[in-house]
Parts: structure tokens; C-alpha cells; sequence
């Protein structure tokens, strides 16, 4: 079972992660939207395609665009396609 923790909650849990460049990337439903934000963020990769991401909010605390995901990704990239990955100081423990 692969965890995201940030600022002491578990904010995603799952044992069907996908690993690309390092990043394990969670299913949208094994992360508690509870902890979710919009953000206006985006950023572009040659091979997987446009990311919008997510602020992380707990317990009042926000961490600005820490989770992102590619909601179109590019061919190369589908497997990926709506998965949830993180940084920004978020603890993956697996």
C-alpha cells in the first residue's frame, strides 16, 4: 500500500499506483477530495501533455499547487490519464 502524507493526513492511499519518473501516481479515487483545491496552475510536458493541478488544504494549512494530474494526456501518457501525483514536501511512503 503506497500513502501520500502532508502536514500529518494521509491524503491519498492505494496499492494502484503508477510509477513514471519517480513519481507514483494514485487513482483520483484513492485521494480524500476533502484535502483538494482547484488551482489555476498549469504546466506543459512534451510527451504527457498539459497539468492542471490541485492546492493541498489541512487543517487550514494550504500547500500551493502540490498535486497535479493530466486530465487529457498525450498517447504516451494514457496510462496516467486523471492520475494523482505529488511534491511540494507531500511524504510518499510505500
Amino acid at each position: 500500500m503506497v500513502r501520500a502524507i502532508w502536514n500529518g493526513k494521509v491524503i491519498a492511499e492505494s496499492a494502484d499506483t503508477v510509477v513514471v519518473e519517480g513519481n507514483h501516481y494514485f487513482p483520483r479515487d484513492a485521494v480524500n477530495p476533502a484535502f483538494l483545491r482547484d488551482s489555476s496552475k498549469n504546466t506543459f510536458c512534451p510527451w504527457k501533455g498539459t497539468a492542471s493541478y490541485h492546492t493541498l488544504e489541512v487543517d487550514g494549512e494550504l500547500n500551493e499547487a502540490a498535486a497535479w494530474y493530466y486530465p487529457e494526456a498525450k498517447p504516451r501518457a494514457k496510462h496516467i490519464e486523471d492520475r494523482i501525483a505529488f511534491w511540494r514536501g507531500v511524504t510518499i511512503e510505500d
